[in-house]
């Protein structure tokens, strides 16, 4: 699994111009699925993201989780964070898992995700056409590869 992890004031995920999703501040995270993602990968995930301290404290430095500050988490499917652009102009998307995978793996993260923040996450939904605004708070992005853990 691949998380794009940005920090927020706010944000929003909109579909057939209705807004599905809606935060103040926390966390958006696109998260893109292949094959290869187990159990282990949601589980190793779910926390690290829930846990990251990458929230100012007090004195301003990033030593906060999202848990911790009380922040929400909005989860939107993205398989184009798999693409591969070696050869060509035109990425292939071959390593991103098929929906019949893809989609029980995306339901288990949300509930990984969500047991571990102590509340619901929002979402976008698997396969549509969204649009996902957000107010990058600091610019704070990180990038995490379940396959590149040490």
């Amino acid at each position: 699994m691949i998380a794009v992890i940005q920090r927020t004031k706010e944000a929003s995920v909109e579909i057939e111009n209705t807004i599905k999703a809606q935060i103040q501040s926390g966390l958006v995270v696109l998260v893109g699925i292949e094959d290869a993602d187990s159990e282990e990968d949601i589980e190793w995930l779910a926390t690290k993201i829930v846990n990251l301290r990458i929230f100012n404290d007090e004195q301003g430095v990033m030593n906060v989780s999202v848990k911790d500050s009380g922040g929400e988490i909005i989860l939107v499917s993205q398989f184009t964070l798999h693409a591969s652009t070696k050869k060509g102009n035109r990425p292939s998307y071959i390593k991103a898992a098929k929906p019949e995978i893809a989609i029980p793996i995306y339901e288990k993260f949300i509930f990984a995700v969500s047991a571990q923040l102590g509340k619901a996450v929002q979402t976008g939904e698997f396969g549509a056409e969204m649009k996902v605004a957000l107010v990058n708070d600091g610019p704070v992005t990180i990038v995490i590869d379940t396959k590149n853990r040490t």
